[in-house]
């Protein structure tokens, strides 16, 4: 049969510049326009409200103000609409062209379902969960599922941007695969674990289309402050003419309208859905599949961070880190006979001592046909070398003085005390002979990642615990926990333990995030608040868990963390601007207004504005103004400094509120003495 038809090239999305993203979203800004959209961001709705009866109020004679000065505040009010929509639109766009790509890759592929003992095929689209498809080399996996049979090289370059393929075999932790990667040797039996619509390149797809965004708690409440704000300034506003008309004076529509725009909160409306749009951007360019933006905000919100020890703080495979020479022996006769003796031991810890060696010093090999190696055996629990009538062996302790026919009580008296001193420590020691004498000793360690120690102090400065998790004997996790700087360990965790762990965490009102891979991570990952679950982990963990890193990088629930925060603190630093911003607006620009009406008045307006006609088109210029200035501001986030919540509170209180007390003050005079002086009032 021939293999299934494919349109896609693997390779991973270019990063689309601005230029070809601002002409897209510039026509979305005009589509966005319609009410049952503009319905999602209800400050921004009652803006266009108020530009469409502005406009109509541009026809309508007599109603105490120009043509010219009333048309401007419309085209003013409609552009603070439009750039609105175009932030939205953008942040939208910078996610939609990743997913363009991924939508056009999986059109038109079909796949090799099983019927029976035969093969058929049909378009991928048909597929369903419980379906069994073949697939051969060079062709595409059709679909999320698991190898039943088979073992093969995947290139997951089109999801993760990993060019290097991984292994995907049947059994253990590494038989998921994912839809639209590209199986490049071999063969595999895969059976399909998702329905249309229910995979990770849907997911993902769903996930940066805007449309389908839906709302967090917290984007709720926050609309219903905006709303709240805005009606309580509805009020205000309609209480002014009563006022004016006490007194005598009159304040036309006009004004009233353009005045109730410049006071309701419209910065944070018009970027509240930018903000939440690029967040969710940043989680997908870091390669995770969130399945609700519940739980990248919950990230930001996380007191508690449980970490798997191996893969995530250290290396996850025992490396090489010292030798110790026994008495009477020469470090050079060490260091040739640790590398003999490991020449022929393919696993990562002998591996690992060749490395170390060979970079520590220029130690001479010889070449491989004159050297008989031994490979490591799990029964002699050795590995070694002949090589001109001399042997080379290396391996446990207690192996290597069988091997020697000697006593632990024979070992020479300072090796003996460095050999414990290893292994209290909670490293590894390995014994090196050659030429049945004891040459000295090799420590193996869990080699901590480099910088580890970094990221976990600027998560204590953020408020965050992190608990590292580790079946590890409580002294050798200990060691470990020690040198990564952690605050808990879980030593001889069991899926019991993590479970009990975090609900006694979530019992004093704290959140927690966790990682994992396997079958047995499963329950602590759907307890969690935060469940991060490795893409080629179990389906079990990717099914409990509400979020899925498609790379399978443990350490990336930190980077997760740092998104939720950075979510968090732009929304809450913008929303503290707009507000202080619409408080001052309305001490900036009521004495204008009213000096005529109420003489007494004119003393409070210390920015000397020119007249009642420019301070309010100056107040609408500035309110459009700076919804652009802030639109970049709103894509990229705010950085998050390592500090306590109180010390970010401080900093977003004195920059983004005092900020947005000032700002009003001097943009609205500079746009007043400009519009004077290019005589548009």
């Amino acid at each position: 049969m021939n293999a299934p038809t494919r349109v896609s090239t693997g390779a991973q999305t270019p990063k689309t510049s601005f230029q070809a993203l601002w002409q897209p979203a510039l026509k979305q800004a005009f589509v966005k326009l319609d009410p049952r959209q503009l319905k999602r961001a209800p400050v921004m709705l009652v803006v266009e409200l108020t530009a469409i009866l502005t406009t109509v109020l541009c026809f309508v004679p007599a109603q105490g103000v120009s043509t010219g000065l009333a048309v401007q505040i419309a085209l003013w009010l409609w552009f603070t609409v439009l750039f609105a929509n175009f932030a939205e639109a953008l942040a939208e766009g910078r996610g939609k062209a990743r997913a363009d790509s991924l939508k056009a890759g999986s059109q038109g592929l079909t796949a090799r379902r099983k019927v029976g003992a035969q093969f058929q095929a049909v378009a991928a689209s048909q597929l369903r969960r419980g379906d069994v498809v073949r697939v051969e080399a060079g062709e595409l996996i059709p679909g999320d599922g698991e190898v039943i049979e088979g073992i093969a090289a995947v290139n997951e370059a089109a999801i993760t941007g990993e060019s290097a393929p991984v292994i995907r075999e049947s059994g253990g932790d590494r038989s998921a695969v994912t839809g639209n990667t590209r199986v490049v040797s071999d063969w595999l039996l895969v059976q399909i674990t998702a329905n249309p619509g229910e995979s990770t390149l849907d997911r993902m797809i769903a996930l940066v289309e805007g449309a389908k965004r839906q709302k967090t708690p917290n984007e709720v409440a926050l609309d219903i402050l905006l709303i709240g704000l805005s009606l309580i300034f509805l009020l205000v506003v309609a209480t002014l003419q009563p006022f004016a008309r006490f007194a005598g004076g009159d304040l036309p529509l006009v004004y009233l309208a353009a005045l109730l725009v410049t006071l309701i909160p419209t910065t944070i409306g018009g970027l509240l859905s930018a903000i939440g749009i690029a967040g969710m951007d940043r989680l997908v360019r870091l390669n995770v599949i969130a399945k609700s933006g519940r739980a990248v905000e919950a990230a930001g919100d996380v007191h508690t961070l449980l970490l798997d020890k191996t893969g995530t703080i250290t290396f996850g495979n025992r490396r090489c880190s010292a030798l110790v020479k026994a008495p009477g022996v020469n470090g050079r006769d060490l260091a040739e006979a640790a590398l003999l003796a490991s020449l022929a031991d393919d696993t990562a810890e002998g591996k690992s001592v060749v490395e170390y060696l060979r970079a520590l010093s220029p130690v001479e090999v010889p070449e491989r046909g004159a050297v008989r190696g031994i490979a490591f055996s799990a029964e002699t629990r050795l590995s070694g070398a002949d090589w001109d009538g001399r042997s080379f062996r290396k391996g446990a302790v207690d192996a290597v003085l069988q091997y020697l026919g000697m006593s632990r009580e024979g070992m020479p008296e300072a090796l003996a005390r460095e050999v414990d001193k290893i292994a209290q420590s909670g490293g590894t020691p390995l014994l090196v002979a050659g030429d049945n004498r004891l040459f000295g000793a090799i420590h193996l360690k869990d080699v901590v990642k480099p910088g580890i120690r970094e990221r976990f102090a600027e998560l204590r400065q953020l408020g965050i615990r992190t608990v590292m998790v580790t079946g590890d004997n409580p002294l050798t996790a200990a060691a470990i926990a020690a040198e990564a700087g952690v605050d808990d360990v879980i030593a001889e965790a069991t899926p019991e333990k993590k479970l009990q762990r975090i609900r006694s965490e979530q019992a004093d009102g704290k959140l927690v995030a966790m990682c994992g891979d396997g079958a047995n991570d499963a329950p602590a990952l759907a307890q969690a608040d935060v469940g991060l679950a490795m893409n080629d982990g179990t389906q079990a963990a990717r099914e409990a868990a509400n979020l899925v890193d498609l790379d399978s990088d443990p350490t990336k629930l930190l980077d997760v963390v740092q998104v939720g925060k950075e979510l968090l603190v732009t929304r809450g630093a913008l929303t503290t601007f707009s507000v202080a911003n619409d408080v001052a607006k309305y001490f900036a620009i009521l004495p204008a207004l009213f000096a005529g009406i109420y003489p007494q008045l004119g003393t409070l307006n210390v920015m000397q504005l020119h007249s009642p006609q420019s301070a309010i088109l100056s107040a609408i210029v500035f309110n459009a103004l700076i919804i652009v200035a802030l639109i970049p501001l709103a894509l990229r986030g705010v950085r998050v400094q390592a500090a306590d919540a109180a010390s970010l509170l401080r900093r977003n209180l004195l920059i983004y509120g005092l900020g947005g007390i000032l700002a009003p003050f001097v943009g609205i005079k500079l746009i007043d003495v400009l519009l004077v002086a290019v005589g548009l009032v």
